[in-house]
C-alpha cells in the first residue's frame, strides 16, 4: 500500500502502519489500493466528513467518487462477504435508541441483541465512530454484518423513520388545518352549494325559460370574463422584461467557494429507466459537487426504481431516501419527508426527465443575494425538449410557452398570487419549513404553497432560466396529467375560499380577484366550453323550436359570441406564446386551440369526479416515452 495513505488508518482500525492484511484495512483505504479512488479523493473524502458530520462511506458512495458496483467488488475481493438483510430480526427497544439521520449519516444500524452483542449491519464495517456508539449507547461489542448501503438505506427508513413520514403528512394539519386539503368540502361549503342547486331546481319549476336564460348568460359572461383576464394578463406580461434577470457575467463573478449548500430532491416513483437520465443531467450542473445536496425520494415499495440505482455501472451524485409506507402516497408527502435530511441553504425540486439550465443553481444563488428578504421562492420558466415530437406536444408547448414567459410575469407585475409549477421551484429552506412545506393531501402542491406564501406577506420572483422537462406525447397520459392539475386547482380554491372575507383581508382586493380569476376560474372554464360548444353545434345543426325556446335568438347570440371571441383569444394568446422562444414552426397550430381545450375538458370532468371520490389520489405520469434525444434538442 503506498505509504501517503497509511496515515488515515488510525481512526478506522487502530493501526499506525502499513497493513498487509486488507481485511483490517479501513474501507476508504482499501477503495485507494484497488485504484477505485486516487490519494487525494481520500485526503478531499476525510475533510469534507470532518466538515459535514457523513460518514466517508457515505461521501464516497454519494457524491460520485466510486460506483457501488466497484465498492462491491472491491470488498469482496478483500474478503468480505456481503449479506441479505431485509428480513433480519429486530427489537425496537434497540431500534429506539437510534435517530434514523444518525443511522442515515454512517448507512449503519443496530438490530438486535443477541449472545451478549448487539448485531449492526454497516456499508463500512471500519466506521470507528459508529462501533464507538454502538459500544457507549448500549454498552456491548457489535457483531458487524456487512450490506450493501442501499438495503441499510431502505431497512432504516422502514423501520424508524416513522415519526418522520407522519410528521411530513401530518405537519401543516397541526399547526395550520385551516390550510390543509384534508378536507375537501367544508360544511358551509356543502351547504352554500346544495342550497345553490337547490334553489336553481325551485325557479326552474316556477319558472324554466326565464331560468335557463339567466343561467345561460351567466355561464358564457363568466367564460368570457376568464378568458378576457387571462388574455390581460399575458399583454402585461408580454410587456414585461424580467427586472430579476441575471446576466451571464454576473454568473461568471459567482465564487464557487463562497457557494451554499444546495439540496435538490428528486421525488420518484417506478421511474427506473429514467435514473440513468437523470444521473446524466444533475452532472451537467455547474456548481460545486461538495455543495450539493441531491436526494433521491423513493417510496418503500419501489424495488424496480432501487434496483435500478443498484445496477448503475457508473458513480451517481445523489443520496437515496426511502420514503417509509403511509398514505397518502403523494410527490408533496415524499418532499416533506426528503426535507427532514436537508442540509442545503436553497432547495429546489426537479422531477426525473428535468434537463435544467447548467447555470440554474448559480442564477437563483446570485438573484436572492439581490432581492429582498421577503422574497423567499424564484420560479424558472418551464418548456419542453420534444416539442416537435407530435400535434400533443406542440400544444403543450405553446401551453407552457405562454403560461411561464407571458402569464406567470403578468401576475408577478400585477403583484397577483403566483401558482408556482411542480418544479423548478427554488426555496429559502427555512422559510419553507416556516411555512409547513407542502400539503401532501393536495395534488398541485405547489400551487396551493404560491397561495399561502402570498397570504403571509412573502413574494415570489420569476428568473430567466429555463428547465427543460419530456412533453406528453400520448392522450391518455396526458389526460391523466392533466386531471390532476385540474383536480388540485379546485382543491386549493376550495381550501383557500373557506373563508372568503378572511382571504380578501389577507391578500386584498387585486390579490382576491387575480385568485378567483385565475385559480377558480380556469377549471370552470374547461367544465363550461362543452356546454357552449353544445349550444353552438345544435344551433348550427338543428332547427328545433325547443332550443329557440330555451334560447331566444339574443341569448344565442351572446353564447356563441363568447365562445367563438374566448376561442379567438386564446388562440391569438397562444400565438403570441412562440415570439419570446421563438418557436416560428408552431404558430399554425396556435388555431387548434379549440380541440385541445375539448381535451383540458375531459380532463376537468375526470378530475372533478376524482375530487368527490377519491380527491387524494395521485395519478401517475409515465415518463420516458418520447424518442427524442433530450440533449441534442434542447434549444436555448
Amino acid at each position: 500500500m503506498p505509504e501517503e495513505i497509511s496515515e488515515f488508518s488510525a481512526p478506522y482500525s487502530g493501526n499506525t502502519g502499513v497493513s498487509t492484511d486488507y481485511k483490517n484495512m479501513p474501507i476508504p483505504e482499501l477503495l485507494v489500493k484497488d485504484g477505485f479512488m486516487s490519494v487525494a479523493d481520500l485526503i478531499k473524502i476525510k475533510a469534507f466528513s470532518e466538515r459535514s458530520g457523513l460518514s466517508m462511506i457515505k461521501i464516497i458512495l454519494n457524491f460520485g467518487y466510486v460506483s457501488r458496483k466497484n465498492y462491491e467488488r472491491s470488498l469482496t475481493n478483500a474478503g468480505y462477504v456481503f449479506e441479505q438483510i431485509r428480513e433480519q430480526p429486530y427489537e425496537m427497544e434497540v431500534l429506539d435508541q437510534i435517530d434514523i439521520k444518525f443511522a442515515d449519516e454512517h448507512v449503519a444500524l443496530p438490530l438486535r441483541k443477541e449472545n451478549g452483542k448487539i448485531v449492526v449491519i454497516m456499508a463500512d464495517p471500519s466506521d470507528q465512530l459508529f462501533i464507538d456508539f454502538i459500544k457507549l449507547t448500549y454498552n456491548c461489542e457489535p457483531e458487524i454484518i456487512l450490506a450493501p448501503d442501499l438495503d441499510i438505506t431502505w431497512l432504516s427508513h422502514k423501520l424508524i423513520g416513522i415519526p418522520y413520514v407522519k410528521s411530513a403528512v401530518f405537519e401543516l394539519l397541526n399547526h395550520d388545518p385551516k390550510s390543509s386539503a384534508l378536507i375537501t368540502f367544508t360544511n358551509p361549503q356543502l351547504i352554500a352549494m346544495f342550497s345553490t342547486i337547490a334553489i336553481i331546481c325551485i325557479f326552474l319549476v316556477l319558472n324554466f325559460t326565464i331560468t335557463s336564460i339567466v343561467i345561460n348568460v351567466f355561464i358564457s359572461v363568466v367564460f368570457l370574463v376568464a378568458i378576457t383576464f387571462k388574455l390581460f394578463l399575458a399583454l402585461v406580461g408580454s410587456r414585461f422584461e424580467l427586472h430579476q434577470a441575471v446576466t451571464k457575467e454576473e454568473v461568471k463573478q459567482v465564487v464557487n467557494d463562497e457557494l451554499p449548500i444546495y439540496t435538490i430532491l428528486l421525488p420518484v416513483y417506478k421511474e427506473d429507466k429514467l435514473i440513468k437520465k437523470l444521473v446524466w443531467n444533475l452532472q451537467s450542473l455547474d456548481y460545486p459537487r461538495e455543495q450539493l445536496d441531491i436526494k433521491l425520494l423513493i417510496e418503500e415499495d419501489d424495488d424496480k426504481t432501487l434496483n435500478a440505482v443498484r445496477n448503475l455501472d457508473f458513480p451517481a451524485v445523489f443520496e437515496v431516501i426511502v420514503i417509509p409506507y403511509h398514505m397518502p402516497k403523494t410527490k408533496p408527502k415524499a418532499c416533506n419527508y426528503g426535507l427532514h435530511f436537508s442540509r442545503g441553504k436553497y432547495l429546489t425540486i426537479y422531477d426525473a426527465e428535468d434537463v435544467p439550465d447548467t447555470d440554474q443553481l448559480k442564477k437563483v444563488v446570485k438573484l436572492f443575494s439581490k432581492l429582498p428578504e421577503h422574497f423567499i421562492c424564484i420560479q424558472c420558466a418551464l418548456n419542453y425538449f420534444n416539442r416537435n415530437e407530435n400535434f400533443l406536444t406542440r400544444m403543450f408547448t405553446l401551453e407552457y410557452s405562454y403560461w411561464f414567459d407571458y402569464m406567470l410575469p403578468g401576475l408577478d407585475t400585477l403583484d397577483i398570487p403566483i401558482p408556482l409549477g411542480g418544479t423548478s421551484n427554488h426555496f429559502k429552506l427555512d422559510t419553507l419549513v416556516e411555512l409547513g412545506a407542502w400539503d401532501p393531501f393536495n395534488v398541485t402542491e405547489d400551487a396551493d404553497l404560491g397561495v399561502r406564501a402570498y397570504a403571509k406577506g412573502y413574494k415570489i420572483a420569476i428568473v430567466n432560466s429555463t428547465t427543460y422537462e419530456e412533453a406528453n406525447n400520448e392522450p391518455f397520459n396526458w389526460i391523466r396529467q392533466r386531471s390532476r392539475w385540474i383536480k388540485g386547482y379546485m382543491q386549493s380554491y376550495l381550501v383557500h375560499m373557506r373563508n372568503p372575507v378572511a382571504l380578501w383581508r389577507k391578500i386584498g382586493w387585486r390579490g382576491f380577484l387575480g385568485f378567483n380569476f385565475f385559480i377558480g376560474a380556469t377549471p370552470i372554464t374547461f367544465l363550461l366550453y362543452p356546454f357552449l360548444l353544445s349550444v353552438f353545434i345544435a344551433y348550427l345543426v338543428f332547427d328545433l323550436r325547443s332550443i329557440r325556446l330555451l334560447f331566444p335568438d339574443w341569448v344565442l347570440f351572446i353564447s356563441i359570441f363568447n365562445l367563438l371571441v374566448g376561442n379567438i383569444l386564446m388562440i391569438y394568446v397562444n400565438m403570441m406564446a412562440v415570439f419570446k422562444r421563438r418557436y416560428y414552426e408552431l404558430i399554425l397550430f396556435a388555431i387548434a386551440n379549440p380541440v385541445y381545450w375539448l381535451m383540458h375538458s375531459i380532463a376537468a370532468y375526470k378530475g372533478l369526479y376524482q375530487l368527490i371520490i377519491k380527491p387524494f389520489y395521485w395519478e401517475k405520469t409515465n415518463h420516458g416515452l418520447s424518442k427524442v434525444n433530450n440533449a441534442v434538442n434542447v434549444v436555448k
